[in-house]
């Protein structure tokens, strides 16, 4: 690059490889830097050699013919002695012309001397003619040999400052028949085109374009945009070719330094500004990751200078010029390393001199976009550019990224004032990344960012006019600058500041970029971020307002959150949230997902490390359940955004997290009736869709419906609990399967009511609830409410909890209920045993009329007899039954083994209510009953029909529960759950290990059975005795009796007989076992 010969100063360098120097090039010019760090663009335009003036004034005293041989002479010289210019001026002739003109020139002369005076000549030159000729001539010339461009772009340009109309013609017909021969070639070719020389043309055009804006003056602006077009179009032709780059740079170059010196450009608009800073950034991106020139330097200056004519750059091209820059400089290597790195081609420069030059240059860059637009958004919009680097897992990246910053707010204060208060909210995100760079490994940047905190919270306070507090933070900021330390209190401190003077939406900005420093890679990084989260938290608590953003911020992070202690800082200030905060906190976790994910279910869990905030959220969440909107204004509501479904769904997955085990049997009954509630309401608007096609044992996770998730919560609602035996006793009878229809859901409810009699499940605290809903004016709280009452008047207890007086009031005011099932449901309460005791011993009379029955030879309608007998005791209820009751068992065990299906399933089903009837009185002698009939229901579980299996495994888990067995709750899910070998083999473990000592009996018991008429007993039978003799053989030779195996060889001996191979089988496998025994009990 060469510039006019007035600028005598240039500092030698190196290029980088693609900006290598051509032969003609010694020398190459830096821009520089005034005292104030402004660039100067080089001296102003009309700054001219001292021998200038004497020789445009010769030129213009000469004849035309003088005139017209001088350029002869030089036009001669140029073109056939063109060594000449790579050794300086030595020519006879053109000594003795110079001679002549006694210009006092020194030796030895520019290279480009003679193209300089040319240019004059042809400028003071009348005949446009003669100006084409010669100009033609230079043309031609330029395309034999790149030595030659810089010269005759020199002498071109300081033509058109008088013959424009003439040379911008001629530059664009040299484009359109020359440059477009070179650039274009056939699709097919694969050589290149054998015109490679005009190539040269694209370069040489752009360093005339650069001449002609640098010596056009006044003239500038009416070309100015054509000028800059031309210049992006050739460039844009280049491809990657190295050397019209090149050019483009000192073009661009040239043309900022005309447009810098020429005054009326700021109230032009200019149209190309935007192309070249593209053009100009594609160079920048192209350069190696090394310094070994000023390319860099020049480029930003370019972009500094171009950036603020009119109109204004907009964001979006603001944006690429920082991106490219920052990265073109932070990107270099560490400074401890770039000189290794540099391959500098000239001994004479120091790369780190370039450095600092181009570290200049961008921070020349950030101060005149602040310039350009006095405001903290401005402010802002650099910094966010910065966020990469300010987060990046290099060192040395960090610490250009915080000096540049420290550099530009420091500027800012000094030099800037803003009258408008500090809004944008991105500001305190900008904070929080600086603050957790306090704790870098490097101590200059971590001194970097504490005065930028700093800095920017006085740019914060300063419009506001606040000066106590900007002297504080002055004072704070020169202390911490001095002592360069780390210390708790100076976080506090900040903490502290931040809250007094950020807006809520700037603080909420600030926590959340703390939220993603969890994630760093960094230790001291995530450290400080945990410690900072910590701080904020507890200090004055956050805003009601900023809940939701912060809340949303940490369900995006937490996946990023692999450290545990990192995880649990983000659990603390959820638990802090929630006791701050508990309505907000609970509604937008609610807001955020489906809780059943992981990350929420996290934020979940966090709530309930406080006893009193997870009570709140128990109740919030019931609270919420019951904003259920009219049927008709649910087409206005997207399913998912209605609260009670997201407060159901939440509700559901509590129920399974351990944390919250306590809570949900504090709250046990209003959930209950929550749910219950809420079922009826789904039921109530059609959101039914799912509820009768789900399977248990399915391994596929479909999302559950409402109506399912409710119901699936109701049962999880007990079998989470220590309630379990109400959820086994509707699953054994298939009751849940009525809550699938709002046809059979009071039947649900009240199966449901009379098992929470049956096992005392939270009777008083039910019952509580229930009186309460009995009082609503919705009609579905009615409803259920009224069923659990009356099914509650069966419970010996519910005269301890509520007055006779009392539940007689509530029945008789819902007698004039709306609902028709309410008042029926009253009516039957008001007629209860409980109200009226005298139907006691009615109904006991009637119980032993219908006992005698069972007495009778051939009794007539055993089923229709059982029914009556179950309804009874159900009338009875807890008042029990006495005596009876055990001799109502005698009987039925009888029936167990009855040919008739339903007979046998009647009693059996029957006996299961039965051993419960008896009071406190006759308890004892109904558990030895059950225990005795054990071994019958055990071999019914494999009774031919499915409705005896079904009764049978009701009645057998109640004896169980009767019993206190060890295993009861795992005996249930075998019974519900289990299938095959598998599971009858737990059963039967289940059975003897809860009866250590009583095996025996069960083996005595199932002898019996080895003769019965039904194949599945028999089967069952042969299996429990071949598993008793398997696995307790010893205990069995040490209970049984000489009269036990008597029995028991008689017994075996029938299967010997038999006629089917099961049988013989069975008898030949064990032959020897019972042989064995006999001889150890009899010996």
């Amino acid at each position: 690059m060469v510039a006019a010969p007035s600028d005598g100063s240039h500092h030698p360098h190196g290029r980088s490889d693609f900006l290598s120097p051509t032969k003609e090039e010694e020398e190459e010019e830096e821009l520089e830097f005034d005292p104030l760090g402004r660039e100067t663009m080089g001296k102003p335009l009309s700054s001219c050699p001292p021998w200038e003036k004497v020789l445009v004034g010769k030129i213009r005293g000469m004849p035309a013919t003088e005139k017209n041989q001088v350029l002869e002479a030089i036009s001669h010289c140029i073109q056939e002695k063109s060594q000449l210019i790579k050794e300086g001026v030595s020519d006879a002739s053109v000594q003795e012309l110079l001679a002549a003109w006694n210009l006092n020139l020194k030796q030895p002369l520019e290279k480009t001397f003679l193209f300089y005076v040319y240019g004059l000549m042809l400028r003071e030159c009348t005949s446009e003619d003669l100006v084409e000729k010669h100009l033609a001539g230079l043309l031609e010339l330029s395309q034999q040999s790149s030595s030659q461009q810089e010269g005759i772009a020199l002498a071109i340009g300081i033509t058109s400052t008088s013959h424009m109309e003439v040379v911008w013609p001629m530059l664009e017909h040299l484009g359109r028949t020359r440059f477009l021969r070179s650039t274009f070639r056939s699709p097919d070719s694969q050589e290149p085109h054998p015109n490679m020389p005009w190539k040269r043309v694209g370069s040489m055009c752009l360093l005339c374009y650069g001449q002609m804006a640098l010596h056009s003056r006044e003239r500038i602006l009416p070309w100015v945009d054509n000028i800059a077009s031309r210049m992006v179009y050739y460039y844009s032709c280049s491809d990657n070719d190295d050397v019209p780059k090149r050019s483009f740079l000192s073009a661009a170059i040239m043309l900022t330094r005309a447009l810098k010196w020429e005054s009326s450009t700021q109230g032009y608009k200019f149209t190309q500004i935007p192309k070249l800073i593209h053009c100009l950034l594609g160079i920048l991106q192209k350069e190696p990751n090394f310094l070994a020139t000023l390319v860099r330097q020049k480029i930003i200056m370019v972009i500094v200078g171009l950036s603020s004519l009119r109109p204004s750059l907009k964001p979006m091209i603001k944006s690429r010029i920082l991106q490219t820059c920052l990265q073109s400089l932070y990107m270099l290597p560490p400074t401890e390393t770039l000189r290794s790195h540099s391959p500098l081609q000239k001994p004479g420069l120091d790369v780190m001199v370039l450095y600092q030059k181009c570290m200049q240059a961008l921070d020349l860059l950030l101060q005149t976009f602040v310039l350009e637009n006095k405001s903290m958004d401005e402010v802002c919009f650099l910094l966010q550019h910065t966020e990469p680097w300010l987060k990046s897992n290099k060192s040395h990246e960090r610490k250009r990224a915080v000096q540049s910053t420290f550099l530009l707010l420091k500027y800012v204060l000094d030099c800037v004032t803003f009258t408008e208060e500090a809004t944008p909210s991105m500001l305190g995100h900008q904070l929080g990344l600086l603050m957790l760079l306090c704790q870098d490994e490097d101590a200059v940047t971590w001194t970097h960012s504490c005065q930028c905190v700093y800095l920017l919270l006085q740019l914060v306070i300063q419009p506001k006019g606040n000066m106590e507090e900007f002297t504080h933070l002055n004072e704070m900021k020169n202390f911490e600058a001095r002592a360069r330390r780390e210390s708790e209190m100076k976080f506090y401190h900040l903490v502290k500041a931040l809250d007094r003077n950020l807006t809520v939406a700037q603080h909420t900005q600030f926590v959340l970029a703390l939220l993603h420093g969890l994630c760093r890679h960094s230790p001291p990084h995530r450290d400080l971020a945990s410690r900072l989260l910590l701080m904020v938290s507890e200090y004055r608590g956050i805003k009601q307002e900023q809940v939701a953003e912060i809340l949303q911020g940490l369900f995006q992070v937490l996946p990023g959150v692999i450290l545990n202690n990192m995880l649990q800082t983000s659990m603390k200030v959820v638990t802090v949230l929630g006791v701050q905060h508990t309505q907000e906190t609970v509604e937008v976790m609610m807001s955020l997902c489906h809780p059943s994910e992981r990350q929420v279910t996290l934020l979940w869990k966090a709530l309930a490390t406080n006893d009193l905030l997870a009570c709140k959220v128990i109740t919030l969440l019931y609270m919420r359940l019951k904003l259920r909107p009219p049927k008709e204004h649910l087409g206005f509501l997207p399913q998912a955004q209605l609260t009670s479904l997201m407060a159901l769904d939440t509700i559901y997955e509590l129920l399974y997290m351990r944390e919250y085990k306590a809570m949900v049997h504090w709250a046990f009954a209003g959930i209950l009736l929550g749910l219950l509630t809420q079922l009826h309401y789904l039921f109530e608007v059609g959101l039914v869709e799912g509820i009768t096609d789900y399977q248990e044992d399915s391994l596929e996770t479909k999302p559950l419906g409402p109506c399912r998730t409710c119901l699936e919560a109701l049962k999880g609602l007990f079998w989470t609990t220590s309630h379990w035996e109400v959820f086994a006793d509707l699953k054994l009878l298939k009751a849940w399967e009525l809550f699938e229809h709002l046809e059979t859901y009071a039947e649900g409810v009240t199966l449901l009511a009379r098992a929470m009699a049956q096992y005392d499940c939270e009777v008083r605290a039910i019952l509580g609830q229930a009186v309460i809903f009995l009082t609503s004016s919705e009609e579905r709280d009615n409803v259920v409410a009224i069923l659990i009452v009356t099914e509650f008047l069966h419970s010996q207890d519910l005269t301890h909890y509520m007055s006779l007086k009392s539940v007689d009031n509530y029945l008789s005011r819902s007698l004039n209920n709306a609902n028709q099932l309410v008042r029926a449901m009253s009516l039957k309460g008001l007629r209860s045993i409980l109200l009226h005791p005298e139907k006691v011993d009615l109904l006991q009379n009637q119980l032993a009329t219908l006992l005698d029955s069972f007495l009778m030879p051939e009794p007539q309608d055993l089923t229709g007899l059982m029914e009556i007998v179950g309804d009874i005791l159900h009338h009875l209820g807890m008042q029990g039954i006495g005596a009876v009751s055990l001799r109502i068992a005698q009987n039925l065990r009888p029936l167990f083994d009855d040919e008739r299906e339903d007979v046998r399933g009647g009693a059996i089903f029957l006996y299961g209510n039965v051993i419960y009837s008896g009071g406190r009185r006759y308890q004892p002698a109904l558990r030895k009953h059950a225990f005795w009939s054990l071994v019958p229901l055990l071999f019914h579980l494999a009774d031919s029909c499915p409705a005896v299996v079904t009764k049978t495994k009701f009645t057998f888990l109640r004896c169980a529960i009767l019993l206190k067995w060890e295993f009861r709750k795992q005996l249930f899910s075998k019974l519900a759950w289990g299938h095959g070998v598998g599971a009858e083999s737990d059963i039967f473990t289940y059975m003897v290990e809860s009866n250590l000592t009583s095996y025996h009996q069960f083996f005595m018991q199932a002898l019996i059975y080895l003769s019965s008429p039904h194949k599945n007993l028999k089967l069952t039978a042969m299996k429990f005795i071949g598993g008793i003799l398997q696995d307790y053989f010893d205990n069995l030779c040490f209970s049984l009796k000489t009269d036990d195996v008597n029995v028991l060889r008689k017994q075996f001996e029938v299967l010997k007989e038999q006629q089917d191979s099961i049988s013989r089988k069975f008898y030949q496998n064990y032959l020897d076992g019972i042989i064995e025994l006999y001889q150890n009990v009899t010996h």
